[in-house]
């Protein structure tokens, strides 16, 4: 027999165990050197398992703390980089990939970091080339400085798109301008329009609307010019032409009905015309043929270009509307005339009581305004009854 508690060997009248000290079981079959040896054999195995699961248990808290503090981090690189602290952002990522090595989100944004970096030094380049007018070279940086960002998204790479955005609208408006300054042809002009419209920024459209208008004035004068002659066809195409580019101007398509309505008037005989008149021996037809327009004002000045000018308007006293009126004015200095010229009121139809003006821009006349007068010759309408 054994004693349960040291393994000393024991007698089956004994009490307590002289080795150990310790009270031996009363039941002998307890006496035995088993329970020793279970413990002997499996003690040390189940300490070791237990210290092994508490190391692991102790590990996974460790890793789960740097994970937090990683996230920490990460979330507050990501606020400073929507601030664009980049220098704040770089440390708090850098710090973020200590706690976390495998950190692929960190990682990257660091990678964006120094991407930042490169691109505004490109900014910085293209305001220098800006700056020496050499606005194909500014533009190519900026082509470059975006394809730094084609494989990044987010708040972050969005700013930085809408700051190269914003500094190439800048670049074309500049570049604009000083196309502009060197007074363009009408050709020119139609392309640059197409360009100013596509930057969509105030200054651009106000240089836009300044591009249409010169277009608009310059396909009214020559279309004018063709509608004078009765060259109606010709007339007509320039009408369309302006109006590919100002598609709502009321000026060309006033001078579109015009077009049409003298084409038509043309081919109608003169025979006829002389006989309406023959026909309108009422006195209300007289005055509707004779007296139905009162010229109002006329004037000369000059446009932003120096160009010359005429400005006019009348007023229809008539009983019946009428169309076409058509203003012939002399140019004089000194008394003396030196060109002759008409040019037709819009709009086109006018309704008693109502009033049309008349512009029309002399390109090859750049005079001073003070130096000349203007005198309406005579006004010419058709009346529709």
């Amino acid at each position: 027999m054994h004693c349960p508690y040291c393994g000393s060997i024991v007698k089956e009248e004994e009490t307590y165990c002289i080795t150990c000290g310790k009270k031996l079981p009363t039941d002998v079959h307890l006496r035995s050197k088993k329970e020793k040896s279970f413990i002997k054999l499996w003690g040390i195995p189940i300490l070791t398992f237990v210290l092994v699961l508490l190391s692991s248990s102790l590990f996974h808290t460790f890793l789960n703390a740097q994970e937090e503090d990683a996230k920490h981090f990460y979330e507050l690189g990501e606020k400073s980089l929507l601030a664009e602290d980049y220098r704040a952002a770089k440390d708090y990522f850098s710090k973020a990939i200590d706690q976390k090595s495998n950190f692929t989100q960190a990682q990257m944004a660091l990678e964006f970091i120094n991407k930042s970096g490169a691109i505004k030094e490109y900014l910085q380049k293209a305001e220098n080339e800006l700056k020496d007018k050499n606005f194909q070279a500014s533009l190519s940086l900026l082509h470059e400085a975006e394809e730094l960002l084609k494989n990044y998204d987010g708040k972050p790479a969005t700013i930085l798109v809408n700051k190269i955005d914003s500094y190439r609208n800048t670049v074309k408006i500049e570049q604009l301008k000083s196309l502009l300054s060197e007074f363009p042809s009408i050709d020119e002009l139609k392309a640059l329009l197409w360009e100013a419209d596509a930057i969509k920024t105030e200054e651009a459209q106000e240089i836009t609307e300044t591009i249409r208008e010169q277009i608009i004035d310059y396909a009214y004068t020559k279309a004018s010019e063709m509608l004078s002659d009765k060259q109606f066809g010709d007339a007509q195409f320039i009408v369309e032409d302006g109006l590919k580019y100002a598609p709502n101007s009321e000026k060309l398509l006033s001078l579109k009905t015009t077009v049409e309505k003298e084409k038509v008037s043309f081919e109608i005989t003169q025979e006829q015309r002389i006989q309406q008149a023959i026909d309108s021996a009422e006195e209300e037809r007289e005055k509707n043929e004779k007296d139905a327009i009162k010229l109002v004002s006329v004037k000369l000045e000059n446009d932003k270009q120096g160009n010359l000018v005429v400005k006019g308007e009348v007023k229809s006293v008539g009983t019946v509307p009428i169309s076409s009126v058509l203003v012939e004015y002399a140019l004089m200095t000194k008394d003396k005339e030196f060109l002759k010229n008409n040019v037709y009121v819009y709009p086109d139809t006018l309704y008693p009581n109502e009033n049309g003006k008349f512009e029309f821009t002399h390109f090859d006349i750049d005079k001073n305004v003070k130096k000349m007068n203007i005198r309406v010759k005579k006004i010419t309408w058709y009346t529709n009854y």
